[in-house]
């Protein structure tokens, strides 16, 4: 590819990601600023989907039956599933975590997890991780930030730690998890 098309497509993504933000509501009478709107969430929208990406059925009840053994709110567990693998069982991340939830195979292992590709194993596995952090840590936020970083992290900061990767993974898990939640709503 060459740099002249690099840059005719980079201008055409600037171009799509301006129509997007044009979407955006106009700010309200003294609400002194604009109102901040992603292009995500312009896309979201238009599309209908309010960010809750659909949940393949074969998932769906592995998902439901995983949520309620553990105590945890299915609309969590497929929030951090969207944001860690895309839904996909075969997901690898450079680093080595493995599978829909992503479990790196150390914390797999000592989950009880042997196959971290096989679906209903993995998300046995990540919502029982799941449920320990929430117990821990008694906030969704600080627990699906150290689903990210680690407990290790979130306890030396006490709290959501400063990293940029985790600072906007949080973000996006809670994002998702909203969606869900009103999407189950509607």
């Amino acid at each position: 590819m060459s740099l002249e098309s690099l840059q005719s497509t980079l201008q055409r993504i600037a171009d799509i990601e301006n129509r997007f933000t044009s979407l955006a509501p106009k700010p309200a009478p003294g609400d002194n600023g604009a109102v901040e709107k992603s292009f995500e969430t312009a896309l979201n929208q238009a599309m209908g989907t309010n960010g809750a990406a659909p949940v393949p059925p074969q998932l769906a009840g592995l998902i439901q039956e995983q949520a309620q053994a553990q105590g945890v709110d299915a609309d969590l567990l497929k929030a951090i599933m969207k944001n860690e693998s895309n839904f996909n069982p075969k997901a690898l991340s450079p680093v080595g975590a493995q599978g829909l939830m992503q479990l790196m195979p150390g914390t797999a292992a000592g989950l009880g997890v042997k196959d971290s590709f096989d679906p209903a194993q993995n998300i046995a596995g990540g919502a029982k991780y799941l449920k320990g952090l929430l117990t821990k840590y008694q906030s969704v936020p600080k627990a699906v930030a150290a689903y990210n970083a680690g407990p290790g992290a979130v306890d030396k900061y006490q709290g959501i730690p400063p990293y940029q990767e985790t600072t906007q993974y949080v973000k996006k898990v809670m994002q998702s998890y909203q969606a869900y939640q009103n999407a189950e709503g509607s």
